[in-house]
């Protein structure tokens, strides 16, 4: 190893400071040298020592600032002794993160790495949409799927598979193929009426999500505007939603008391 330098792969979580884990926030408080993407919400941000020294790597699906071994150079040239380096990920470093491709390189310079697990996407921000990913006698399984392949790739799923009956399908980084997907999985076999969602900005005050079926989905996203960061949840499960609409709820009601706050401001 390079001396005791080490750099930790933390994830965010999907946007709610909240759901950041106690570990992801000590390391944070403590920070010399943020790295962080695009989708690292201002609210987490702020946790950040100001005098730390922030690097913005700006990931986005297909626009990324900087490419991938920009970034793993980037890593090996800030670690150092004594000194804290955080590699702030969206969600979770191992779950479509790139964590991994990230600690192989660390090892390869002899550099030390931890890795802080994040709350993913798939699980919170359907929590915060409405939608268990499993209910008995809806769904006995679930999927975690990518709708983004590497140099804009066509999706080559095996469709047969993912449309199998009682299983709930999470797609990250979907929105763009959101046709593609909904057009293969209904010729797999899977019912055109089968529930489907898709959540922008989840567990944030700025969520937004549309509730539909696999026929009309991308027609109804389109009307709505929704744009990415979006997940996309497709199962019977999503039939839930309305009835456990927990948070929908939560932001329903605090509209009334921002907007009495700006008028008495």
């Amino acid at each position: 190893m390079k001396g005791e330098a080490k750099v930790y792969l933390v994830g965010a979580g999907p946007g709610d400071p909240d759901l950041l884990t106690v570990k992801a926030l000590r390391l944070l408080q403590a920070a010399d040298v943020l790295v962080y993407d695009r989708l690292v919400s201002r609210e987490i941000l702020r946790l950040v020592p100001e005098a730390a020294t922030r690097v913005c790597v700006g990931k986005a699906p297909g626009r990324h600032t900087l490419p991938q071994e920009e970034i793993n150079r980037i890593l090996v040239e800030l670690a150092a002794p004594g000194r804290c380096v955080v590699r702030l990920k969206g969600g979770d470093p191992y779950v479509f993160g790139r964590g991994s491709e990230e600690a192989l390189h660390l090892l390869a310079h002899g550099i030390g790495f931890e890795v802080v697990p994040g709350v993913t996407a798939a699980t919170a921000v359907a929590a915060y949409a409405g939608i268990p990913l499993t209910h008995r006698g809806l769904a006995r399984g679930v999927r975690f799927v990518t709708g983004h392949f590497r140099d804009d790739e066509a999706l080559d799923w095996d469709w047969d598979k993912l449309a199998e009956a009682q299983t709930t399908l999470v797609f990250y980084m979907g929105l763009g193929r959101l046709d593609a997907i909904c057009g293969h999985l209904v010729e797999a076999g899977m019912p055109a009426a089968t529930p489907a969602a898709v959540i922008q900005h989840g567990t944030t005050v700025r969520q937004r999500r549309v509730l539909s079926d696999l026929a009309h989905l991308p027609a109804d996203v389109r009307q709505a505007g929704l744009a990415s960061p979006a997940l996309i949840v497709i199962g019977a499960v999503v039939a839930l939603a309305e009835s456990l609409d927990w948070f929908g709820a939560q932001l329903a009601a605090a509209v009334p008391d921002r907007m009495s706050h700006y008028a008495s401001a």
